[in-house]
């Protein structure tokens, strides 16, 4: 008999472990007949008339919308070309209005598909499609309410959000039933990897042999995440160093202790450098300080093309290329890269891997959307931030917002390391 633990892991009491492959495999064929059987008595019964009239809605709402949205924008996109309107392309006014017109046309698209399974009854597929159309409606809400603000725009997406949790309950209820059983059937062989890996000492190593570290998402994020913190404290040490204890926040996102720069640029070297673990520390030296100063160069410049922010200039020293990096922090990024493969990432990878089994996914999960909101947010900030600078209109519901929390003040003590000046900016 399978059992499973309050983790989701699946085990067998009394069976060694080589045993567990063979009735993981005895269980998935017996899953999968026992819901197939369940999916064919379950399409034999008609969907209830509410649905399907709700399919016929959605149906000719998608029918009509769709060719509406696509000639409005190819409309508005000639407009544009001609010159009969003017509008700033890289503003966040019209980037959101970009992206809510996309939204509304892919929607348009799965309202169609998903009226014509209602009516067909095809469940299934139904409360799939449904799965489909949730993030849209809540993409279409929150483009609304940042474009609109608070009112009646909001009505329609939150009646659709309703109607669609309660079509995929009740359109094939065994999905939730079949979802459980796969996640306990695919944790039960993570959960075998885990331990086998534990016991040759190999948790979160390259399999293969051919590098060091795993390059699966976990290991990934979390060298992200620790090298943004690190790299910011170095620095900031660094800073008071030179100039005579004075402290100031170097931090590159909107909330909390994280330069992102030196976290992309542990990922970056990580990937890059994985499989010279065992090379010479000279040419691990070598690669990563080109490595290093391509990367710093690149994002000197984007900042500069997006934002009009300039956070360092190395203009005048030794090997300086375009002010944008340096031979002195070229040779800085290549000790770094040789502490990092030889003596860090090894390091890094045990504290990694003390996060418990239970908990590595969801708190990785966790940590992933709250890391992504920050970012988004910083860049919207900075957007705003640079709007402001220009002299644009900040005439929408989310533009007013960052102005009222995120002000130029704010923005200048919290990136106290970057300048705006909006004619470098490459915008239109």
């Amino acid at each position: 008999m399978v059992e499973f633990k309050d983790d989701g892991t699946a085990t067998t009491p009394g069976k060694p472990r080589e045993n567990r492959d063979a009735e993981s495999a005895v269980v998935s064929d017996l899953v999968a007949v026992e819901l197939d059987d369940a999916g064919l008595n379950l399409n034999a019964k008609r969907l209830p008339i509410l649905a399907r009239i709700y399919g016929a809605v959605v149906l000719l709402d998608g029918l009509a919308t769709l060719p509406i949205m696509v000639i409005s924008i190819l409309y508005a996109v000639r407009e544009i070309l001609d010159g009969h309107v003017h509008v700033d392309a890289m503003s966040l006014t019209f980037i959101l209005s970009a992206i809510h017109a996309v939204v509304l046309v892919v929607s348009a698209a799965c309202l169609i598909v998903l009226g014509v399974m209602l009516l067909r009854n095809h469940r299934r597929y139904a409360a799939r499609w449904t799965y489909v159309l949730m993030p849209l409606t809540l993409a279409d809400g929150m483009l609304s309410l940042a474009l609109t603000g608070l009112g009646f725009n909001l009505l329609l997406p939150l009646i659709q959000m309703i109607i669609l949790v309660v079509i995929s309950v009740t359109a094939d209820p065994s999905l939730s039933e079949e979802r459980r059983l796969r996640r306990a059937l695919r944790r039960m062989d993570d959960r075998d990897d885990y331990e086998s890996a534990v016991a040759a000492g190999m948790l979160g190593r390259d399999q293969s042999g051919k590098g060091y570290i795993a390059l699966d998402f976990f290991n990934i994020f979390w060298l992200f995440t620790i090298a943004s913190v690190g790299g910011l404290i170095v620095e900031t040490i660094y800073h008071m160093a030179l100039y005579n204890g004075e402290l100031q926040d170097r931090a590159g996102l909107l909330w909390g202790p994280f330069s992102p720069i030196y976290g992309c640029g542990a990922v970056l070297v990580t990937v890059c450098l994985n499989r010279l673990w065992k090379a010479n520390p000279f040419l691990i030296f070598c690669a990563s300080a080109v490595i290093g100063g391509a990367f710093e160069y690149c994002t000197s410049w984007f900042m500069e093309a997006a934002f009009g922010i300039t956070a360092w200039d190395y203009t005048g020293r030794w090997l300086s290329i375009d002010g944008r990096t340096s031979g002195q922090f070229m040779f800085f990024w290549g000790l770094i890269g040789v502490v990092w493969v030889k003596w860090l990432l090894p390091r890094l990878l045990a504290l990694i891997n003390r996060i418990p089994w239970k908990v590595r996914y969801s708190l990785t999960a966790v940590c992933t959307v709250l890391m992504v909101i920050d970012i988004a947010f910083t860049l919207m900030a900075l957007d705003c931030w640079y709007g402001r600078m220009a002299g644009q209109p900040q005439d929408s519901p989310v533009a007013m917002w960052f102005s009222e929390r995120y002000s130029d003040a704010y923005m200048a003590n919290r990136f106290q390391t970057m300048h705006i000046d909006p004619s470098k900016a490459g915008r239109m």
